[in-house]
């Protein structure tokens, strides 16, 4: 008897415990819920209000503004890439890429080294002519001495003579562009616009920059014809000669001291 009540009680607390717990857990979840609510209510999140007006411009001034706005956002776009044209960067860059080609060099080392090394060699020759820019356009107009066509003027002056001197009189490249533009010939550089200017600097400094790389290979076209005479002589057609000829090629360009001579070159045919 005794046995049996305790079997029932069981089954009755079992059930009791059964319908009661979704209650208690959802008193939980709520009180949770609360908690959380509260604790958001304690701490509100603060969100800015952005506020972007467009209005029609009223007078001439600020349509003038605008469109003096939207070309400074333009140079802002393709500044990088005039830097990168307007310096010695090109010559650099392609003379670099010209001697991993001549030691048969694939991945070593990366383009993005050579980029670089491109670029800090720029910086330290065009170094004179960025702070002379700073000096007698940027800072004036900063301390609101000169306006923005001045400062314009007054950078775009040491540029026209860097490019000007690499040219070191040879005028050709702006005579075809001056007669593609039917432009009368310039008596001096004063008479040359800057946007004929910058095409002929560029032709004229790719034309550069290949002459050197053309005499970059002949040395190591020397030692692939050597090897590859030698192979054929010896009757091995099937091994490539340049799997032969890089080693030598290698350690001729360590023993002459290579990137010593490359850089001070680069550096002599700019100054």
């Amino acid at each position: 008897m005794k046995k049996r009540f305790s079997k029932i009680f069981l089954i009755f607390l079992a059930m009791f415990l059964y319908c009661v717990s979704p209650v208690v857990s959802q008193e939980r979840d709520e009180s949770f819920r609360d908690g959380t609510m509260s604790m958001r209510e304690a701490r509100p999140v603060q969100i800015p209000n952005i506020d972007i007006n467009i209005t029609e411009p009223q007078n001439g001034h600020e349509v003038a503004f605008s469109v003096r706005l939207l070309i400074i956002l333009t140079v802002l776009t393709i500044a990088p890439t005039l830097l990168l044209l307007l310096t010695c960067f090109l010559r650099f860059s392609i003379v670099l890429d010209f001697i991993k080609r001549a030691l048969s060099l694939q991945q070593v080392p990366p383009t993005t080294i050579l980029n670089g090394i491109a670029f800090f060699m720029t910086l330290f020759i065009m170094w004179p002519t960025f702070n002379s820019i700073y000096q007698n356009a940027y800072k004036p107009m900063a301390d609101g001495k000169i306006e923005l066509a001045q400062a314009y003027q007054q950078a775009e002056q040491p540029l026209r003579i860097f490019m000007a001197e690499q040219m070191d009189g040879n005028y050709k490249y702006i005579q075809l562009f001056m007669g593609m533009a039917k432009m009368d010939q310039p008596n001096d550089l004063s008479d040359v616009p800057t946007y004929v200017l910058i095409p002929a600097y560029i032709l004229h400094e790719l034309t550069i920059a290949f002459w050197i790389g053309i005499y970059l290979y002949i040395p190591f076209i020397i030692i692939d014809m050597v090897v590859a005479s030698i192979l054929m002589s010896m009757g091995m057609m099937m091994l490539p000669p340049v799997q032969i000829s890089m080693p030598f090629k290698l350690m001729l360009f360590v023993l002459v001291d290579g990137w010593g001579l490359l850089i001070q070159s680069l550096f002599n045919s700019v100054l």
